[in-house]
């Protein structure tokens, strides 16, 4: 087995048939959205397995150098930021690893779903529509699509669904970029859906109502 990044597990019932693999914001950790488990309210049989891996500490360039956990450096805060594309595609690379951890663990990968938040969801859009086997879905809030003229698709995933959220008054990503993303990946024949919510950089009760009804039509789970 390879190294994983230290993460959080939580599992909804004893032997999981399904996973979702969370990727937190810059200055975050895994336990931001450890909460999120309870607030889902799924249904008390779904056997769910939930990773949230902690990014490593690196210094962030635009935020003076500073040392803090982060997925991968932002080198500049234009409108389309400026990133280290290495170091992200490193960080999609252990997200990978969690994947065929999973799948070790006997968790088919159709049963895995990734998401990921601002900084994590540009991780995660690279994870999962470069890997070479189908997933259950790609779920992205409040981000950006960082790699979009770099990204090798894999055709494994071409139908894979993909949940696009975003808060309609964010100062720090702007729904903008995420509009960008959904118009990019629906030129290149992929399903999304893109919701925008009346809030800042931040998630809302309706989207957690959102995201409950998402993952359970993902994964074919009762309500």
């Amino acid at each position: 087995m390879k190294n994983l990044l230290p993460h959080i597990e939580l599992e909804t019932n004893p032997n999981p048939d399904a996973a979702v693999i969370w990727l937190h914001g810059i200055g975050a950790d895994g336990h931001d959205f450890e909460p999120i488990v309870a607030e889902l309210g799924l249904s008390k049989t779904a056997a769910i397995r939930f990773i949230f891996p902690h990014a490593p500490s690196i210094p962030v360039t635009v935020n003076a150098g500073m040392v803090m956990p982060a997925w991968y450096d932002i080198l500049e805060m234009s409108i389309e930021r400026e990133v280290d594309q290495v170091q992200l595609k490193k960080s999609a690379n252990a997200i990978i690893d969690f994947v065929e951890n999973e799948i070790s663990r006997g968790i088919a990968s159709e049963r895995i779903i990734i998401a990921g938040f601002s900084q994590g969801g540009a991780v995660a859009i690279e994870s999962a529509l470069s890997y070479s086997h189908k997933l259950a879905g790609l779920l992205l809030m409040s981000t950006y699509f960082a790699t979009k003229d770099s990204i090798v698709f894999s055709a494994e995933n071409k139908t894979l669904p993909i949940e696009i959220q975003h808060g309609q008054f964010d100062p720090v990503v702007p729904v903008s970029l995420s509009e960008v993303s959904a118009s990019f990946l629906q030129k290149h024949d992929y399903q999304v859906e893109l919701t925008t919510y009346p809030m800042e950089h931040s998630v809302c009760p309706q989207q957690i109502q959102d995201i409950h009804r998402w993952i359970v039509d993902c994964l074919k789970i009762g309500e």
